[in-house]
């Protein structure tokens, strides 16, 4: 099953017209160099700690284009997102497309076996083809970060994650197997979860390994 979804938040009719650009959460602190590949000196922030975005355009609310009620005023401005998000094989695999940016997210129970960080069978072809998006994209810099949830101790998360991130790097920096491509490889255990850990469901969701890059300058824009 796939579907497929696409998400633009609109602003009201009281907003003022902004620029709309596309924000990516960064994160990292470990860098992996493999085999002609070079070490990131200012690896990104973890997840959710910061954003990137151009300032929104000024507008004037004297202008007379510009038609509002009596006694409205507008609301501060501010800079929207634009994403585009598919998931398939019953949400097993998710990918979410900026302007600027790519992000695969595979649940771990598609990669690796219960609390195990040794890749299965059929993840070396779902592995390579994000490596063929990352061609395609002509990107020099990958981030790799693994997630759990947060049953047991967040001291066994923290390692089986890092365990799981460094098995898909592994996979990757092969199939790459091209000079100047940066890597950033984390563990983030139990850590920004996206999903309900109270929960088999939500807990599932949380148990992945997440790989972004920017898109490529000349690549279609969402």
């Amino acid at each position: 099953m796939r579907a497929e979804m696409t998400l633009t938040r609109i602003p009201s009719t009281r907003l003022a017209v902004t620029t709309v650009v596309a924000t990516l959460v960064l994160a990292g602190s470990h860098v992996l160099a493999a085999t002609n590949a070079h070490a990131d000196e200012t690896p990104s922030a973890p997840p959710g700690s910061e954003t990137s975005a151009s300032p929104p355009v000024t507008v004037d609310p004297k202008a007379a284009g510009l038609k509002m009620v009596d006694g409205a005023t507008l609301a501060p401005p501010k800079v929207l997102d634009i994403k585009s998000v598919v998931e398939s094989m019953g949400g097993e695999e998710r990918r979410e497309d900026t302007n600027s940016d790519v992000k695969f997210a595979l649940q771990a129970e598609v990669l690796f076996g219960k609390d195990s960080a040794v890749l299965s069978p059929a993840a070396s072809s779902r592995i390579q083809a994000i490596a063929d998006e990352i061609k395609k994209q002509d990107s020099k810099k990958v981030r790799v970060f693994g997630f759990t949830d947060n049953l047991g101790s967040s001291e066994h998360g923290d390692v089986l994650s890092k365990q799981r991130a460094d098995a898909v790097y592994g996979v990757l920096s092969k199939a790459l197997n091209s000079a100047g491509v940066t890597y950033e490889v984390r563990g983030y255990g139990e850590q920004y979860p996206i999903a309900d850990n109270s929960n088999e469901e939500g807990r599932k969701k949380n148990r992945r390994v997440e790989v972004s890059f920017p898109r490529g300058e000349n690549a279609p824009k969402t």
